[in-house]
């Protein structure tokens, strides 16, 4: 039986960290901008301050929350019902960026998709744990995989393909945690080649997507911008970088650099070095919550780990993929750093629940 022992301090420490230096670059990136659109550099920090707060006291009331309460049908079904309504609920509401992503109120806006990924963590976590030695029957994982198909979907028609892709990378990490044969994960491959032809391929705006990857100088001032403008700050930073506040990328050249591109910021102003401190604190995230998944015996447990851990790891691994440019452009946020509300309190609360799983160990 595991025995109960205090939070993993290290996870604990280095969520905080990770969250301060967000800050920090957050102010770093925006504040130039936050002056032109809204009169002061303190604009984006103060929203992402209020989102941090809120969001670290849901991490210390999950914390202290038992885990085992979220294995009820009842919570499970509420979850997957709730996030499915505010998915739909997006499509009846105004465009944004000419997408259905955001649901806006009172000054706020939350992002349902985000909440799709705890959501299905919470449902997988909850259905392994019951058929996970029969992981492999067909059947068994079509059911396991119905709900992630379904937001998938939803996510898609936004649309935003980069979510619902991660979605199915959270999904896929639970499944093969849980045992599940790496011939299916080859089937549901092949299976999604043509889907993913008619997203990409037979969708203009993506496809011009594609080519702007493939050869981003041939088109700089166009689709290859983006780009371009995160290679030419990764770049200039050299080894130390040009001071924390100092990049220039960021200047009206590198568009909404506090969101999905501060990892160019943070390659420009603190170079090499601070771009790999950054990469060796989330792999140090990730290690210490799988760790702390195979450390108990409780497979509820061991799933909602595995799930949270790779919700960090595969966010953060498109999110530097894309600003190196190793994969297309995305609109996936750097966890913990990159601007965003919806993203930095759902990343938080979930930590919450990780840190008290690490408190039921062997």
């Amino acid at each position: 039986m595991a025995k109960r022992v205090s939070v993993d301090r290290w996870l604990f420490a280095v969520t905080l960290l990770l969250v301060f230096v967000g800050l920090v670059m957050v102010f770093s990136a925006s504040a130039v901008i936050a002056k032109e659109r809204y009169g002061s550099p303190y604009s984006f920090l103060l929203r992402q301050l209020v989102w941090a707060a809120a969001g670290l006291i849901a991490m210390t009331i999950m914390m202290n929350f038992d885990y085992k309460r979220l294995k009820s049908s009842t919570v499970v079904c509420t979850a997957l019902g709730f996030t499915c309504v505010l998915l739909l609920a997006v499509f009846f509401l105004d465009r944004h960026a000419n997408t259905h992503r955001w649901i806006r109120m009172a000054g706020f806006s939350l992002q349902p998709s985000e909440l799709a990924k705890p959501a299905i963590i919470l449902f997988l976590a909850y259905f392994l744990e019951k058929h996970y030695q029969t992981i492999s029957n067909w059947r068994t994982l079509l059911l396991a995989i119905a709900p992630s198909v379904v937001f998938a979907a939803l996510i898609v028609a936004e649309p935003d393909l980069g979510t619902a892709m991660a979605i199915c990378a959270i999904s896929a990490a639970m499944l093969f945690a849980a045992g599940m044969e790496l011939k299916w994960l080859g089937y549901a491959v092949l299976a999604s080649t043509l889907p993913l032809y008619f997203l990409i391929f037979r969708t203009p705006w993506r496809l011009k997507r594609i080519f702007a990857f493939w050869n981003p100088f041939a088109d700089a001032q166009g689709s290859g911008f983006q780009l371009v403008q995160s290679l030419v700050a990764v770049g200039t930073g050299g080894i130390l970088g040009q001071g924390l506040m100092e990049g220039k990328q960021k200047l009206f050249y590198l568009p909404e650099p506090q969101t999905d591109f501060i990892f160019a910021v943070i390659a420009e102003e603190l170079g090499l070095a601070g771009s790999l401190a950054i990469v060796a604190l989330l792999a140090f995230f990730c290690y210490r919550g799988l760790r702390a998944a195979f450390l108990t015996r409780d497979y509820f447990a061991r799933f909602l780990a595995v799930g949270i851990t790779a919700m960090v790891g595969v966010q953060a691994f498109f999110n530097i993929s894309v600003v190196l440019g190793m994969l297309p452009t995305k609109g996936i946020p750097l966890p913990f750093i990159s601007y965003g509300g919806s993203s930095l309190f759902i990343t938080l609360l979930s930590v919450g629940v990780l840190l008290n799983i690490t408190q039921h160990t062997d």
